[in-house]
């Protein structure tokens, strides 16, 4: 069980670095980027650095609020104006 739990911690703090070493500068947030990529790798045996980095280190985009896209109206061939000009 231990064995596991280490592995998941490790698997965390590879995870936690490489995200944070591909972000760009500008969507960093609270500490500069090298700060945060000291502080994970200081403190690599515990995942605590690296929740933290995924939490409240980098900036999220906004999303659309849990609304879905329309579904586009599909047309069939033989009423489509362009397909039937190109015939």
């Amino acid at each position: 069980m231990i064995r596991i739990l280490l592995l998941i911690s490790i698997a965390i703090t590879v995870y936690a670095f490489v995200d944070c070493a591909r972000t760009p500068q500008e969507e960093v947030q609270k500490l500069p980027k090298w700060a945060w990529l000291l502080l994970i790798v200081l403190f690599s045996p515990s995942p605590i650095v690296s929740v933290a980095w995924l939490v409240i280190g980098k900036q999220r985009g906004r999303g659309n609020g849990g609304r879905r896209k329309p579904p586009r109206k599909i047309i069939p061939p033989d009423d489509n104006p362009d397909f039937l000009r190109n015939l």
